[in-house]
């Protein structure tokens, strides 16, 4: 008996592995490129809930674990200096009770990014060998906001993905503040501090949005004067919940009208029925997305070797993505959440398409006959939002000539 049940075992073993060595063979589709849009790993929040139980933010939550570590630098989109952060100098202007600073990635959300790079390892170098098993800086470009967070997040992602393997350092570009498409940027770009910067404030207005805002702040006994919105009030809680630190008991029962809410005044901030919104937003990055497909169908040379884009962004970089993907699922992004793109090539009619998923989970994008996305009706999907630069950075300045008429 025990005999049998070994052969059966092991022919059926067999042709899982056999079913592995041919699954990329059986398929139509060459992959060609992938592009991963990533936010940041959990971190300190950004501001504490003002007037209650305080949580102790302790250095010792930010130690980097060892198998995250890895040789990099951070330059600027060219290759020089790393430009100046007024972001991060704006944070490391308070310091939370506890003694960290706010909005700083903490061991769990570097393990939650070297996860996700162990994830894209196993499918895009296990199961299918499409990148070189070590870091290589002709294959790999990786581009990040020019916050701590999100470096410290690419460099996790890499570490995982790579097993801390390099061939050479690893290179982390940024782009100056004002300069920067890599999330909705207000100080940088009039036009969309115009379109959207008293929605911020009006979100919080809204009649249902406002009474469960009057009724939270009453239940935590916070002073009507302090400026609270439920997205400050999620930040706080979801850090907190993350690292095991107390809550405020009160919290609990509001728990799930604090996500809902949440998510509700970032649709009114966002608002995706107003095109311009979502253009001034994401059109950019939506552009540079198309561009680097586009380079590698036509085999640009200097793209030829280049296989995977990483870039790390934030929360505020994947809603208004998402929205204009016309995908967003009204839930807020995880830390470590993650936008996929990838290009293939049918083998026989060398046709292009686009693969895009979220969080590992394939999305069909309204204007595409298919998940496999023929890369011009892509395009066409995508040119609803997408900006080259040059047309993006005139409509930011043209504000001013609305604001003269």
């Amino acid at each position: 008996m025990w005999a049998r049940v070994g052969l059966v075992g092991s022919v059926a073993l067999g042709s899982v592995f056999w079913f592995q060595k041919n699954k990329t063979e059986a398929s139509p589709y060459e992959l060609k490129l992938i592009q991963v849009l990533f936010r940041h790993g959990a971190r300190t929040p950004l501001k504490s809930i003002p007037d209650v139980l305080e949580a102790q933010w302790s250095p010792e939550l930010l130690e980097a674990p060892a198998h995250t570590k890895i040789d990099y630098m951070v330059t600027d989109l060219e290759g020089g200096p790393r430009p100046p952060a007024p972001v991060e100098d704006s944070y490391r202007a308070k310091i939370l009770t506890g003694g960290t600073y706010p909005g700083q990635l903490t061991t769990i959300g570097m393990q939650q990014l070297y996860d996700l790079g162990v994830r894209l390892r196993k499918k895009y170098i296990q199961e299918e060998p499409f990148l070189t098993p070590t870091f290589n800086p002709k294959e790999v470009y990786i581009r990040s906001t020019n916050i701590v967070r999100t470096i410290e997040s690419a460099k996790c992602l890499v570490a995982g993905l790579f097993q801390q393997e390099q061939a050479g350092v690893v290179s982390i570009l940024t782009d100056k503040a004002e300069k920067e498409v890599l999330y909705p940027n207000y100080h940088g770009c009039k036009l969309l501090k115009m379109l959207i910067g008293n929605r911020w404030a009006e979100s919080s207005t809204l009649p249902d949005i406002a009474a469960d805002l009057q009724n939270i702040q009453d239940d935590l006994g916070v002073d009507a004067q302090q400026r609270l919105d439920f997205i400050l009030i999620r930040d706080d809680m979801v850090a907190r919940e993350t690292h095991g630190l107390p809550l405020p008991t009160v919290l609990e029962q509001w728990r799930s009208t604090i996500e809902q809410r949440a998510v509700d005044m970032i649709y009114h901030i966002y608002e995706p029925s107003k095109r311009q919104n979502l253009q001034m937003c994401v059109g950019p990055l939506l552009n540079m997305l198309v561009t680097n497909m586009e380079d590698k169908i036509q085999s640009s040379p200097s793209k030829q070797d280049r296989k995977l884009f990483l870039y790390s962004v934030h929360d505020t970089t994947l809603m208004p993505c998402l929205m204009a993907l016309g995908v967003f699922d009204m839930k807020w992004p995880p830390y470590a959440a993650d936008i996929t793109l990838e290009l293939y090539q049918h083998r026989q009619t060398n046709q292009h398409y686009v693969k895009v998923s979220y969080i590992d989970q394939d999305q069909k994008i309204p204007g595409c006959s298919n998940i496999y996305c023929p890369i011009d009706e892509f395009k066409a999907a995508m040119a609803v939002h997408s900006l080259p630069d040059d047309r993006y950075y005139a409509l930011c300045e043209s504000a001013d000539d609305k604001r003269k008429l």
